[in-house]
């Protein structure tokens, strides 16, 4: 099964308006084409689909995303309206797959640009992982990992310690995919039963500088996607940047 991931759309209900290093919404459909180019079976957008938080911003994601292919699932990230965007197309927190399960979570906080998974959805999330083994993909906007970006880190997920606990028993969890970062990020994480890849994708907007103390744009870097083929108990993954 071939997923790709979208992030960081950073759209407003204006398709014309301008972001730092471009047009968003001409960005995002330069994406989406590259992406259903690549025939993907599934396609995951882990959060910030809006930068004004307005009900137009997810009616133009949704209709650029409309032209994929097949199935797309999106979360909210801290720039996000969750009730605008379940408005527009419901938030679910598990997607059907047949050899993998895909788990999503909202690391949105109300008011804040950090993140949270927070008690409740912890608990569930345990529980979920306690009722199948199949091999684990969790989708989340807030990276559960220090990127190596000062400022970046500083707004990060407040409950990393929390959330790793609960993996360190689901040896099952083989990959999280996060959004936030605005490029490519590998990181492993190990565990007591094992190790968790976490991956971050370009942004289809801007993209950030890595490794910075303070908020930077990398405005020779492209948008992008990450496409993930996930085997029986296997994968492989890659980015693709694209030309606007």
């Amino acid at each position: 099964m071939r997923l790709i991931q979208l992030s960081d759309c950073h759209l407003y209900a204006d398709p014309q308006a301008r972001s730092r290093c471009g047009n968003p919404a001409r960005q995002l459909a330069a994406v989406v084409a590259a992406a259903d180019a690549l025939r993907p079976d599934l396609v995951l957008v882990t959060g910030d689909i809006s930068q004004d938080e307005t009900q137009g911003a997810y009616h133009l994601a949704a209709d650029a995303l409309a032209r994929l292919d097949c199935p797309w699932y999106w979360i909210p990230g801290n720039h996000d309206d969750p009730e605008l965007m379940n408005a527009v197309q419901e938030v679910v927190t598990e997607v059907a797959s047949r050899h993998w399960r895909i788990l999503q979570l909202d690391t949105h906080i109300e008011g804040d640009v950090r993140g949270e998974v927070g008690e409740q959805q912890l608990a569930r999330l345990q529980q979920q992982l306690a009722e199948d083994d199949r091999p684990t993909l969790i989708a989340m906007h807030h990276p559960p990992v220090e990127v190596g970006s000062t400022w970046m880190d500083a707004i990060s997920l407040g409950d990393q310690q929390a959330f790793w606990a609960v993996l360190d028993n689901a040896p099952q969890v083989r990959m999280v995919i996060c959004g936030h970062v605005h490029h490519a990020f590998q990181a492993r994480v190990d565990t007591t039963q094992g190790h968790v890849e976490v991956y971050a994708c370009p942004s289809t907007s801007d993209q950030f500088l890595a490794g910075s103390d303070e908020f930077a744009v990398d405005e020779a870097s492209r948008p992008g996607l990450r496409v993930i083929d996930l085997q029986r108990d296997s994968w492989q993954t890659w980015v693709e940047r694209v030309d606007v």
